[in-house]
């Protein structure tokens, strides 16, 4: 048990464990620019992927 407890403090202590707030960050912004640019061309993107499904479909 005690091995396991020292194991936990070593881990907790580790400043290597990751930027989690950084992935936050870069993950929130990745999700703002898909709804800002969906926002502003959605109707060209529309456009764009039934042509080209139409394409696929009758080839």
């Amino acid at each position: 048990m005690m091995s396991m407890l020292t194991s936990v403090r070593v881990w907790l202590r580790d400043g290597e464990r990751g930027d989690v707030p950084g992935w936050v960050l870069v993950t929130l912004m990745t999700a703002g620019l898909v709804v800002a640019i969906w926002a502003i061309a959605g109707d060209a993107l529309i456009t764009v992927f039934n042509t080209a499904i139409e394409r696929v479909l009758s080839a």
